[in-house]
């Protein structure tokens, strides 16, 4: 073999080395682009662990964009833990003004819930404001109830007062169901020993 043939070969065996691990990559970029779809199918499914599971894979590779870091958030909050929801949802909660606004209401209000499982009242209170400029108005009862137990987990008797009014007003104009009768009768019990404590 002349010198110009191993040159030739030389060369022929280091391009097939490059080519080999760009054609392994990007094999293994369209598998994690499948394993991505698999996991939004999961999610949206309803299938929270097992969506999880794909997320944290795909997330240590590739550290996912805020969207699919609130997924993780809500599968944590599915599967009741609540410190690792508030970890995912902390992280990105500020970076969620884009998406339409009853997809943001749902990742405050599962944020703001985790918050509240968790004993953490003072955050919770903002995540639930947020919540409310978000919500669809049948929903905002729920987070003025919500805030009317922080506020009086806090002692704060007078914000918790109007909170739990808010709350009232809200069921009553558009949750006055059958389903939300026992609520409704327990924050008008609730009121007045509120009142007496201001």
């Amino acid at each position: 073999m002349n010198m110009m043939t191993r040159l030739f070969a030389f060369i022929l065996l280091l391009a097939c080395l490059a080519v080999q691990p760009a054609s392994a990559q990007r094999r293994q970029k369209s598998e994690d682009a499948e394993q991505l779809g698999r996991a939004i199918e999961y999610f949206s499914s309803g299938k929270y662990h097992e969506a999880l599971l794909i997320f944290q894979k795909l997330d240590k590779a590739y550290d996912l964009n805020p969207r699919f870091k609130a997924y993780m958030g809500v599968c944590y909050y599915y599967e009741w833990d609540y410190e690792k929801s508030t970890q995912y949802f902390d992280a990105v909660v500020d970076s969620l003004g884009a998406y339409a606004p009853h997809e943001r209401s749902f990742y405050y209000y599962a944020d703001a819930e985790s918050h509240f499982n968790l004993g953490h009242y003072k955050q919770c209170i903002p995540l639930y404001e947020k919540q409310l400029s978000v919500c669809y108005d049948n929903e905002k009862g729920d987070a003025w109830y919500r805030i009317g137990f922080c506020h009086m987990f806090l002692e704060d008797w007078e914000k918790a007062h109007e909170a739990f009014q808010n709350a009232l007003s809200c069921y009553e104009q558009y949750r006055n169901t059958p389903d939300m009768k026992a609520r409704i009768t327990q924050i008008r019990k609730m009121l007045p020993g509120i009142k007496a404590k201001l």
